[in-house]
């Protein structure tokens, strides 16, 4: 069949690329239709059809992968404290590095040097530092981290 051939023949095509090939070449066909034939042969029909899957990736990765993040307190008094903490992937190790009631970029991009510091030499076996989007990850955040070798991997808006 066709659709099995183009995905054989084109292994970095997912189920909507190839259903706009068949289109260009006249086949009137939906991207269901060929997301159903490429599933019932046992055929991803994502993109990616060799290569590591995301759980092969993170489990090859994990020493060398940190993440990042804050969470909220609310204390007794209704006042807000922002916990700023790194976890080291492989471990788990959680590493809580501030705590303040107004986040600003000057202020996160220190505690991530202080992070840097208190990790010394585990420093060089570190890759990657997974990080949300938000505004309190600053630029100076990011080149903070760039500086001793890691490169920052923002999560999905």
């Amino acid at each position: 069949m066709l659709v099995l051939r183009l995905a054989a023949e084109n292994p970095t095509w997912g189920h909507r690329r190839t259903q706009g090939e068949l289109v260009g070449l006249g086949y009137q066909v939906a991207a269901s239709t060929v997301w159903k034939i490429l599933h019932q042969a046992g055929i991803d029909p994502a993109p990616r059809r060799s290569g590591p899957t995301w759980r092969q990736f993170l489990t090859a990765q994990a020493r060398t992968m940190l993440a990042c993040d804050f969470f909220t307190v609310d204390t007794v008094l209704f006042k807000r404290v922002y916990v700023l903490f790194f976890v080291e992937i492989a471990t788990r190790q959680v590493h809580v590095v501030g705590v303040t009631t107004h986040p600003k970029g000057a202020w996160v991009a220190q505690q991530a040097r202080n992070l840097l510091m208190d990790l010394d030499q585990r420093v060089a076996e570190l890759r990657f530092l997974l990080r949300d989007r938000d505004t309190k990850f600053t630029a100076a955040f990011d080149a903070v981290v760039t500086a001793a070798g890691i490169d920052v991997i923002k999560t999905s808006p």
